[in-house]
């Protein structure tokens, strides 16, 4: 071993030994050298060979941060969902989780809200502002029709960072996701047809495929590449799918990002039997690396893909500003948004519009995504230390959503209902299945800034689970006695 590469594995241990937590910054190269007596260009290509290995990042004019490898932990199975198409019935559970909000004394770890507390967000408070105080006539009125031009010319800037170029015409306004994803829905079936989803699938886009009366039929994924295109070919053969609804890139609540391979064999595979497919893409933008991905949507030559986003996770839920590229579905879809709301508010609207044109859109992507991927590291480390062992966990690449699956015998319901003395919440993995698969999984998110009050409550949703695991297991001793 050279100099540089045992003092590279000297603080590798010490990082493994949490000597370096995840998440902490490393001493600059210089205060280092200084303090091991060794070069400034050894520390350099240790440094360096640490990145290269995953065990730390590099952030900008700030230096070397330890983060979690993404080896050390094991992953989640692929998915085994029912093989069938089935009805959705969990609205309850649907309702309470997102009725749920932390607060001083109730803190949700599932919830699905970005971090609005980021600096990067302030122009956009100050351009809110602006619009009242200058624009207030436009501010009052309706933005009819396919939404404000403005805003469609810049979100057609934006998609082009997917691979798409899309005319601003093409592009039909919505409040938020949700209502694209609904309205694409209404577009392409009728009630009783049959709408196939990646499993697990986020359950906002259930209750939509459920208003909409259809049934569906969940496909066996995989947490790192997505979607099984021969289950979805078998499922094809058997069943008259109309519709495939999925999350190809930072998917919720795997975090996977689909294979460029796999987006072009899809897309044969929806020629082939005729099917269209909505594409949500609203955590598309939060994948951590530049380039982001492409699209299904920038490669379709068919018109077959609705594409669907929304800045509810990227910027904030309450504005309620997202679009769909509905391609040859487009005149239906102004018709469908005239009769479910007539219009849009303009005040977000606009703010927004300015909020991406003047570039503070982009400088907001790069800092929630460093925070989100630093964030995410030190996610990992607290569920690798504080759940039960053999517990697995997903290796999320955008947005801000962990996947875990616990050991068989735990149930994730049954595991809310223990923490709700602690004023803690979680997703429960059946949310995320038409079926109520998924019992021994829930969903964790790493939004907010890291506290001792977080850290805290995973430790305590880790020791719960040990309790009902300790409980499954004296259980089986008994029935075997």
């Amino acid at each position: 071993m050279t100099l540089y590469e045992q003092f590279a594995q000297e603080l590798k241990e010490q990082i493994t030994q949490a000597y370096y937590p995840v998440g902490q910054k490393l001493p600059s190269i210089r205060e280092m050298s200084k303090a091991r007596g060794v070069s400034i260009s050894t520390v350099q290509e240790s440094y360096r060979l640490l990145e290269d290995a995953g065990f730390v990042r590099s952030k900008l004019k700030s230096g070397y941060y330890v983060q979690q490898p993404p080896s050390t932990a094991l992953l989640p199975e692929t998915s085994q969902p029912e093989q069938r198409p089935v009805p959705i019935d969990n609205w309850q559970a649907v309702l309470e989780l997102t009725m749920t909000e932390s607060n001083s004394r109730f803190l949700a770890l599932g919830r699905g809200s970005p971090d609005t507390e980021l600096s990067s967000l302030k122009p956009l408070q100050r351009l809110m502002s602006d619009n009242i105080k200058y624009q207030s006539k436009q501010v009052f009125s309706c933005s009819k029709g396919n939404g404000l031009f403005k805003l469609r010319v810049q979100i057609a800037r934006l998609m082009q960072h997917s691979g798409c170029h899309i005319h601003p015409d093409n592009i039909q306004i919505t409040a938020g996701c949700q209502e694209a994803l609904s309205l694409s829905l209404k577009a392409l079936t009728q009630p009783g047809d049959i709408v196939a989803i990646d499993s697990p699938n986020f359950y906002g886009s259930m209750q939509a495929i459920q208003s909409n009366q259809l049934k569906v039929i969940e496909i066996p994924t995989h947490p790192e590449t997505g979607i099984s295109l021969p289950a979805l070919e078998l499922a094809l053969e058997q069943w008259p799918i109309k519709v495939l609804q999925l999350i190809p890139t930072s998917n919720n609540p795997l975090g996977y990002v689909m294979p460029e391979k796999n987006k072009l064999k899809l897309l044969k595979m929806a020629e082939k039997y005729d099917f269209a497919i909505i594409e949500d893409d609203i955590l598309g933008d939060g994948y951590y690396q530049t380039p982001r991905p492409r699209s299904l949507k920038s490669y379709d030559s068919q018109d077959r893909v609705l594409f669907c986003s929304s800045f509810s996770k990227t910027i904030a839920p309450g504005l309620r500003v997202g679009w769909v590229a509905p391609g040859r579905y487009g005149q239906m879809l102004t018709h469908l948004k005239f009769v479910t709301s007539l219009g849009a508010n303009s005040l977000p609207l606009l703010a927004v519009a300015d909020f991406i044109e003047q570039g503070h859109y982009e400088k907001h992507l790069r800092l929630s995504k460093q925070q989100y991927q630093a964030r995410r590291d030190l996610m990992l480390h607290w569920v690798q230390r504080y759940f039960p062992k053999g517990s697995k966990m997903s290796f999320p690449k955008g947005g801000f959503f962990l996947w875990v699956e616990l050991p068989e015998s735990i149930d994730s319901l049954e595991l809310n209902d223990l923490l709700k003395p602690f004023n803690i919440g979680i997703a429960a993995g059946s949310l995320f299945s038409a079926a109520g698969k998924y019992q021994n999984c829930l969903r964790l998110s790493y939004a907010n800034k890291p506290s001792e009050r977080i850290e805290q409550a995973v430790k305590i949703v880790g020791e719960q689970a040990k309790v009902l695991l300790k409980k499954a297991q004296l259980e089986q001793t008994l029935r075997r006695a």
